[in-house]
């Protein structure tokens, strides 16, 4: 069965309109672009009032308002939109309290419907396999879960033909002022229908504002548990009144036509919310301190693998039954299955809903303000090692481009953020390897803790699990818990009994349900507080806040959807591609400026650039591309005798890019610094990489072949020979017929077997053999490479020894360290190939 599609729809409306006309209901281009601007990108109402009524500007610009009361009334009237706001009173104890919310079951038909999302809708789970045999099962996103394909087995044997729309909630309170106190409450919705890389881009509108819950603190409750009872109250009450319609809808179905025409009856069903702990707790009804999923008890939290399964909701529905007259007995049943007596919670009767399964993990709560954040206080607590030591290292740690340089090191941080504690997870382990502990403790097994928490923070984030990578997950789980004794040895941490520790045993569960942790992941909802909070305050003028924070954010997301629908209508209405999806991470390609900072004469080069072997490196690799069937003996005896151009034009970066599948756009993932001692005291730079001089590994290499055909190198200069000699050495762009980009490199020793305790390689620089007039010597090893062999940047970790030299600075501990360590959490594409 069809149905006109939405923007099929919006044709017909304007065909009342001038039909030469592609931007109606505007009168122009210019006219729909400055509305657009003025929605989305420009000042306020008084602003564009201002503006429009500067003496000739309407008329010479030709517009179709003259100030922004005129604009609105287009928008209100001409362009359609996503649902409106409505308001209602709850009343909690004797009091009433406002609530915005939108029609839910029409928020869902907008997204379900939107001609931008049809070619990407999914309508049915699947399961996807790595391997022939079918053994090895893959978790991305959400139609890849257990839920769906468990969900709709059941949903099958009494209503064939159905069609599942996972609905996904997440709700945070946010401050919308940086002084006093002022704070919003918005509840978002999306669902699971959309691929996770649709979800987590706001600009592609594919969450909806669904509401705003009333902040209020009850303040004339003067008991502080009769307040937190009656807040949980009015959060259950209000929500309740939102997600109503998913009761009757969830069971029956209702017919609901897709961005492409085409009306399936679809079943709407709460599945996932998404929260950071105190919303868990709060939604789940669970005492603070207490896991929001399990039954296990608060003093076995810091336990692994206890075996408590999730709450039993036949029980729990059953307690929440209890007729509500008599306060004592209900109180005394809901205390029974160890829940707050909340009355009657919002998932008390929507079908198919398992609250305690879809409270998913929060990496950004959980895992970088949480356990980590945990981790960073123990590790520079004075028990351990103190902020002293910890710090000397921090800034005296070697740069790269995906790492930030603390200054002034991390102890005297405050209000980190999640970012800035992701930053110091990327250099965590190389502030403690090698440090001794208080009392001559061993400290291999911190090492070992330190290093396992981070694997699980590292692997927790993959956008694609398999099942041997989820063995590896709670590998990384039961390694940390086998050695974190060692902080209650050194008196860090008296017991590990919290919540957020505990909660890292449901990722396993979750990402098999559900996905991967990207489909869940709080991050998403805390940017957008940005668009459907933050910013539509700053709208208004403060008083009576929601009634015009609601109705900018109506008409701005009519124009943003005006805006896509113009687009469509300008490729003449054909039908919207398909955009690349597959799963993985991106390629990345390697860009350079179109022309070189400088030519240099090759001595110079090699003076500015340390390096002394540059001018026998270029012959060898010249004669060896020249002559490649002569031997390396007969390369090293004439190397010495080949001429050489007098100049090179030289480069200080190499970039590389990496593509966007969704919207087709590049962006900068990765930077080689190639940079000598400029004479305005910049210091040097020469960064390392991993450079391929053989075979690589084969999709899931393990162990010794992880890094096979791979080598680490620091790049001493990028550079081009004149056009005539590199033609003259076939070293020209066959497309463009510029010179190919050429690196001179100082290798380190290949790769062997990761030392035990803190698993990362261990490298020291390479030399060669020389026979000077003083006897027997060494040089550094050092080639000239194609750029191209250069796979990406790496990071060292410059081993520091039992104390940090106070001589180094973090531009040149690369050049006193002896030994250095692969950094394998640099980020988090390169992490999976240095594991």
């Amino acid at each position: 069965m069809l149905a006109s599609s939405e923007y099929e729809e919006l044709l017909k409306a304007l065909e009342s309109e001038d039909p030469n006309n592609v931007f109606a209901p505007f009168a122009s281009e210019l006219d729909y672009k400055l509305a657009e601007w003025a929605k989305t990108r420009g000042p306020g109402s008084t602003s564009l009032d201002e503006l429009l009524a500067i003496p000739g500007v309407v008329d010479l610009l030709s517009l179709s308002f003259k100030n922004s009361k005129q604009l609105n009334a287009i928008i209100d009237k001409k362009l359609p939109g996503r649902p409106a706001f409505q308001r209602e009173q709850i009343i909690v104890q004797g009091h009433a309290y406002d609530v915005y919310f939108r029609d839910i079951i029409a928020c869902i038909r907008k997204l379900f419907g939107n001609p931008e999302f049809a070619p990407i809708l999914v309508f049915a789970p699947e399961r996807h396999y790595s391997d022939a045999d079918q053994t090895l099962r893959l978790y991305h996103d959400m139609k890849t879960g257990r839920w769906w394909w468990m969900t709709q087995e059941a949903l099958e044997k009494k209503n064939p033909g159905a069609t599942i729309v996972p609905i996904i909630i997440s709700s945070d309170k946010t401050q919308l002022t940086l002084f006093g106190n002022k704070t919003a409450y918005p509840i978002y919705i999306t669902i699971g229908n959309l691929p996770k890389e649709v979800r987590r881009k706001p600009s592609l509108q594919s969450q909806v504002l669904l509401g705003y819950l009333p902040t209020t603190r009850l303040e004339h409750i003067k008991s502080k548990a009769s307040r937190r009872r009656c807040l949980a109250n009015l959060f259950h009450a209000c929500m309740r009144r939102i997600l109503a319609p998913l009761r009757e809808a969830g069971i029956n179905g209702i017919n609901m036509a897709s961005g492409d025409g085409v009306i399936r009856r679809v079943h709407p069903l709460f599945a996932v919310f998404v929260g950071d702990y105190p919303e868990q707790c709060l939604v789940s009804c669970t005492p603070y301190g207490r896991c929001p999923n399990c039954d296990i008890p608060p003093d076995e939290l810091g336990e692994h693998d206890a075996k408590y399964p999730l709450r039993d909701l036949e029980a729990v529905l059953e307690a929440f039954s209890t007729p509500t007259d008599d306060p004592t007995a209900y109180k005394r049943a809901c205390n029974g299955v160890g829940l707050h007596p909340v009355q009657e919670p919002f998932w008390q009767g929507l079908p198919y809903t398992h609250i305690f399964r879809s409270i998913t993990p929060d990496n950004l709560h959980q895992m970088c303000q949480g356990v980590l954040k945990h981790l960073v206080g123990w590790l520079k607590s004075d028990a351990v090692f103190g902020p002293e030591e910890i710090d000397a290292r921090c800034r005296r740690m070697s740069p790269n481009h995906n790492l930030r340089w603390f200054e002034k090191g991390i102890s005297s941080l405050s209000k980190v953020s999640g970012q800035e504690h992701r930053n110091i997870a990327r250099i965590l382990l190389g502030l403690v390897v090698d440090l001794p502990l208080p009392g001559g403790l061993d400290p291999a097994r911190l090492v070992r803790a330190v290093r396992a928490l981070l694997d699980f923070m590292y692997l927790a984030r993959y956008p694609v699990h398999s099942t041997d990578s989820l063995k590896l997950l709670k590998d990384a789980l039961t390694r940390f818990h086998k050695n974190k004794d060692i902080f209650l040895d050194l008196g860090a941490r008296t017991n590990f009994n919290f919540p957020k520790l505990h909660a890292l045993e449901h990722y396993f569960t979750s990402i098999m349900l559900f996905g991967t942790t990207d489909n869940y992941d709080t991050e998403y909802s805390e940017r957008l507080h940005i668009d459907f909070a933050k910013d539509a305050y700053r709208a208004s003028n403060r008083r009576d806040e929601y009634p015009q924070m609601t109705t900018w954010l109506i008409r701005k997301e009519k124009v943003q959807s005006f805006a896509k629908f113009i687009k469509w209508r300008l490729s003449g209405a054909r039908p919207l591609q398909t955009p690349d999806l597959r799963f993985g991470p991106p390629s990345l390609q390697l860009r350079m400026a179109q022309r070189p900072l400088r030519s240099r004469p090759i001595d110079v080069l090699a003076t500015e650039h340390g390096a002394p072997g540059f001018r026998y490196a270029l012959s060898h690799f010249l004669i060896a591309r020249r002559n490649p069937e002569l031997s390396r003996q007969a390369v090293n005896r004439y190397a010495h005798l080949f001429v050489l151009p007098a100049r090179v034009s030289i480069y200080q970066k190499a970039k590389f890019e990496g593509f966007d599948r969704l919207i087709g756009e590049t962006s900068i993932v990765d930077t080689i610094h190639v940079r000598p001692r400029a004479r305005t005291a910049v210091p040097a730079r020469f960064d390392t990489a991993l450079v391929r001089v053989g075979t690589v590994r084969q999709p899931g290499a393990s162990g010794d072949k992880a890094l096979q055909g791979l080598r680490v190198a620091q790049v001493r200069a990028i550079f081009t020979l004149p056009l005539k000699s590199a033609r003259a050495n076939s070293l020209v762009d066959v497309t463009t017929g510029k010179p190919l980009h050429l690196a001179f490199v100082h290798w380190f020793s290949p790769f062997t077997a990761p030392r035990a305790n803190h698993r990362m390689y261990r490298l020291t620089r390479s030399f060669d053999a020389i026979n000077t007039s003083e006897g027997q010597g060494e040089t550094p090893s050092c080639s000239v490479i194609l750029l191209t062999q250069v796979v990406r940047s790496v990071h060292l970790f410059p081993a520091f020894g039992p104390v940090a030299p106070r001589d180094w600075s973090n531009t040149d501990s690369l050049e006193h360290a002896k030994a250095f360590y692969v950094n394998p959490f640099c980020d988090d594409t390169s992490y999976p190939i240095i594991i």
